[in-house]
């Protein structure tokens, strides 16, 4: 279970690819790396021993791979799902593991969502969602992570994933997903941007209100979801207060990768980047956040930032 002191409500995001040996630096992204799983199994041993106990993994598919129905991403030995139970075979319950569930990076026009007659299907894309979640809770994760946005998946994902048996599987629903010009630098990493037009007819328009926030995140919550994500962070503080006000589960927010690449531009040594990310994890906890997916938590947790 994550919890929710500073420090061990952390999350460290990982990119996942094939092959072995492979370490590529982002170069939008600093000090975060494509990786493949026995590269990443060392790295995740690293960061335990830092003191890192919360993963997100984020699946990197090849493009020979990639279909208009994102077919590999619920195939049981691709290198995610190796990864979990790798990981899960190494670590036991001592770490928690969330994976990131999504078509995006798996379809080749990479849209979140089934292409039907030139638009994103709802209904045509959450079975596929469901498999996604359901081959990730047979790897081992704690915890499915909905980044899709469709209406309806959690509940959907909830009730496949019980009738399997995976009643202590948990759903981290990203709730309340904008569609943010920050998102930039976790598309080249993920290699998931789209190929034609934008996302959104899903994510949630940046100029949106309170209520739809609201609505979105009390849905999800009655869904089954037992993690509300709000993401971005730092532009959406506001909402974070206003969300956490309302749900009873927790709340997590993503400090997304133009955020983290903004800071990394704006500080031209460690020890101003250690004073600005401070600032910016308390106003994450000041505003009601739970849960905190950063990129900068390597660096935060290895260096007693906090």
């Amino acid at each position: 279970m994550l919890e929710s002191s500073i420090n061990s409500s952390l999350v460290q995001p990982h990119f996942v690819v094939d092959g072995q040996g492979v370490n590529d630096e982002i170069s939008s992204m600093p000090g975060i790396f494509q990786q493949s799983v026995d590269v990443l199994i060392e790295t995740i041993s690293k960061d335990v021993e830092s003191g890192i106990n919360n993963h997100m993994l984020f699946p990197v598919i090849h493009s020979s791979l990639k279909d208009p129905y994102a077919s590999a991403a619920h195939v049981d030995d691709m290198p995610l799902q190796n990864a979990v139970r790798l990981l899960r075979e190494k670590f036991g319950d001592s770490i928690v593991i969330l994976t990131d569930v999504c078509l995006c990076t798996a379809t080749d026009h990479g849209h979140c969502g089934v292409i039907h007659n030139e638009v994103i299907d709802n209904d045509r894309t959450i079975p596929v969602l469901s498999k996604i979640a359901l081959s990730h809770a047979k790897a081992g994760a704690d915890y499915v992570s909905a980044s899709d946005m469709m209406d309806g998946r959690i509940l959907a994902i909830r009730e496949v994933l019980e009738s399997e048996g995976y009643v202590k599987t948990g759903i981290l629903a990203y709730s309340v997903k904008y569609a943010s010009s920050f998102y930039g630098p976790f598309r080249d990493a993920a290699c998931s941007a789209p190929s034609f037009g934008d996302r959104g007819s899903h994510q949630m328009d940046i100029r949106s209100g309170y209520p739809e926030a609201i609505l979105e995140a009390v849905t999800d919550e009655g869904e089954g979801a037992d993690i509300i994500m709000i993401k971005p962070a730092l532009t959406y503080l506001d909402v974070v207060r206003q969300v956490s006000d309302v749900v009873s589960r927790p709340v997590a927010v993503f400090n997304v990768s133009g955020e983290y690449s903004m800071v990394l531009s704006a500080t031209p040594d460690e020890e101003s980047r250690k004073k600005m990310v401070r600032e910016i994890f308390h106003s994450f906890k000041r505003a009601g956040a739970d849960v905190i997916v950063s990129y900068h938590t390597r660096e935060a947790v290895s260096k007693n930032w906090l």
